[in-house]
């Protein structure tokens, strides 16, 4: 599994627990080890921009998830292991707005972190919220991995 994580912004973050689970969010997902992913930290100020320039919304937000190609939640593209790998796709967080969200939802700033990771995951994956039935699938698969790493799901 091939996580690129860049940690372009200044809020303290431990990076190697939130590679570690962006790992087991794939593998958990039954991808192959040669998976690609990649996670950007970024300051709440370029969040908006991608926000604004992507999504034509105003303002910063906690987590953008940019998949490469659609998929279907559950459901493995076949790969021929003498191809490229799988590239999934770019999340992109901001810590600082992380943290913010932490405190006004009285959560440990590790688990939510922990939930931006795999909740961006799970997007670039094909689970979505739009509906109550797709978002009760999605929360759930959230709580079931995030419990494997000790983590917990507000």
């Amino acid at each position: 599994m091939s996580v690129f994580l860049a940690n372009e912004q200044s809020t303290d973050v431990e990076v190697d627990p939130l590679r570690h689970l962006a790992e087991l969010v794939v593998a958990e997902e039954g991808y192959p080890d040669s998976t690609e992913i990649t996670i950007l930290l970024v300051n709440p100020q370029e969040m908006a921009g991608y926000n604004k320039r992507f999504l034509k919304r105003d303002g910063p937000t906690d987590v953008l998830a940019f998949p490469v190609e659609e998929l279907l939640p559950g459901v493995v593209p076949e790969h021929d292991v003498h191809w490229p790998p799988i590239m999934l796709g770019d999340v992109i967080i901001a810590p600082a707005y992380v943290t913010t969200q932490a405190i006004e939802f009285e959560v440990d700033f590790e688990d939510e972190m922990a939930l931006m990771v795999t909740h961006g995951i799970l997007h670039l994956l094909g689970y979505d919220h739009e509906i109550d039935e797709d978002a009760e699938r999605m929360e759930r698969r959230e709580r079931e991995l995030l419990n494997k790493v000790g983590r917990v799901r507000r």
